[in-house]
């Protein structure tokens, strides 16, 4: 499903007229996600249920970044190259599944929406930005968006560390 113009904000809506991203961009950018493989948590919360593991399947070609909560799956989204560009594709626990391509990013890798399946715009929220930066220090922010039916942006971002 790719939303109507009224649902897409005014700095996204232009994304794929005005900007492009070069394949050495997309591949220093994939790479850059490959370094995240391991296990997450919330900085300074080792005691907290919540664990993002990242790890590589079909022969290196996709990274999967799966959500835990106290050993429970809880989401899980799925980083692969589509030609000159890099996608994410979120399943989220809504059971909608958007797709995002990448966007423009100086200092991490982020993603902006390119269609969803499964969405019912009356009653679910989606993932319509999503970005990670690993840091200096080696803790990695997590940054996302999520946009309702009435256009009503949720914004949210962990800082995250390698689980010991």
């Amino acid at each position: 499903m790719t939303l109507p113009d009224t649902l897409m904000p005014s700095c996204f809506a232009a994304f794929g007229d005005t900007q492009t991203i070069s394949p050495d961009q997309t591949n220093a950018a994939f790479n850059r996600l490959k370094s995240l493989e391991g296990v997450w948590q919330r900085a300074g919360q080792p005691e907290h249920g919540h664990r993002i593991e990242f790890r590589l399947t079909a022969g290196g070609s996709v990274l999967v970044e799966e959500w835990t909560y106290e050993g429970r799956p809880h989401s899980l989204t799925l980083y692969h190259r589509d030609g000159d560009t890099l996608l994410a594709t979120h399943y989220c626990p809504q059971g909608n599944q958007p797709r995002l391509a990448m966007a423009p990013d100086e200092s991490g890798v982020s993603f902006t929406f390119r269609d969803a399946t499964d969405l019912d715009l009356e009653t679910e929220q989606f993932q319509h930005d999503l970005s990670l930066e690993l840091t200096e220090n080696g803790q990695l922010i997590r940054s996302e968006v999520y946009l309702d039916g009435d256009n009503e942006h949720h914004p949210s971002k962990l800082l995250l560390e390698r689980a010991v």
